[in-house]
């Protein structure tokens, strides 16, 4: 008599694992870090490694608190840590990067959480702000960039390397970060009277790009289907595109995709998939 188990899913389990999937994501992000500490310096890799130790400490520390196995080998908190110091301008001070994260500190310290800028220029307004003011930005400065920002947005080109990478090891799928800078880059190209040289700076402005392709494709913060990956991309575009244009603050990424996470278990109702034989 042939005997049934029962157990929850998963039934059937793939290849990947936490480890694996964070290591293409940590190698994915060195074009951009490698390209950051080009750009702005040592300064900036002290803040990164800062940001990277504080994380893998916190979580070894929790661990032991509640309990909880060693999960440092899954590299999670090394992801967490590397993205936070990327997102980071290289001129933080290291208690800053050590005690908050980006959000918080254009929150509660704006006034020190100014952009940096590359080691050899001198300190102007970033793009955003350039733009917020009517002027002009090279587009070749965007995309390879020798620009002010954070350690780890300006050079576009690193990464979009890492974001192919990303696509291509099949770690992410196109449609959440294709949607999101589609979106920003349509209505910009509306708002700018069609002008594709302001709609292009925008997309190649602030952090959008590191934003779409690294943080709001976050496995448990974003929709599980392509439907629900593409609401919220453009919901992302949108809200950045508000906050650039009407807000208080220059750059709208980091804002649109927590407001949106927020939203995402609505979206995952809304996109759900429709099982097999189940009525309506």
């Amino acid at each position: 008599m042939t005997q049934l188990h029962i157990s929850s899913s998963p039934h059937i389990h793939g290849q990947k694992t936490t480890s694996r999937i964070m290591l293409d994501v940590i190698i994915a992000l060195m074009p951009a870090t490698i390209a950051g500490f080009i750009i702005f310096g040592l300064k900036a890799l002290s803040v990164v490694m800062m940001c990277i130790a504080v994380c893998v400490i916190s979580e070894i520390i929790f661990n032991k608190i509640v309990g909880k196995e060693d999960t440092t080998d899954d590299l999670s908190a090394v992801v967490t840590g590397l993205l936070l110091g990327l997102n980071l301008p290289a001129d933080t001070p290291l208690w800053q990067a050590a005690i908050t994260a980006r959000v918080f500190m254009l929150v509660a310290f704006s006034s020190l959480a100014k952009p940096s800028f590359p080691v050899d220029s001198i300190a102007t307004a970033t793009p955003l702000v350039d733009l917020a003011d009517g002027k002009s930005v090279d587009l070749l400065d965007l995309f390879l960039g020798n620009i002010g920002g954070a350690i780890g947005e300006t050079c576009k080109l690193a990464l979009l390397i890492g974001g192919i990478y990303l696509i291509l090891r099949r770690v992410i799928y196109w449609h959440l970060p294709v949607t999101y800078i589609g979106t920003v880059f349509v209505l910009s190209l509306i708002i700018k009277d069609f002008s594709l040289v302001e709609a292009l700076s925008q997309v190649l402005s602030g952090g959008l790009i590191i934003g779409a392709f690294f943080m709001a494709t976050d496995y448990v913060t974003s929709p599980a289907t392509p439907k629900g990956k593409v609401i919220f991309g453009v919901g992302a575009g949108i809200i950045t595109v508000i906050i650039r244009f009407w807000g208080v603050y220059p750059e709208g990424v980091s804002f649109a995709i927590l407001l949106m996470n927020i939203l995402n278990p609505y979206i995952n109702v809304w996109s759900r998939r429709k099982l097999f034989g189940r009525a309506k």
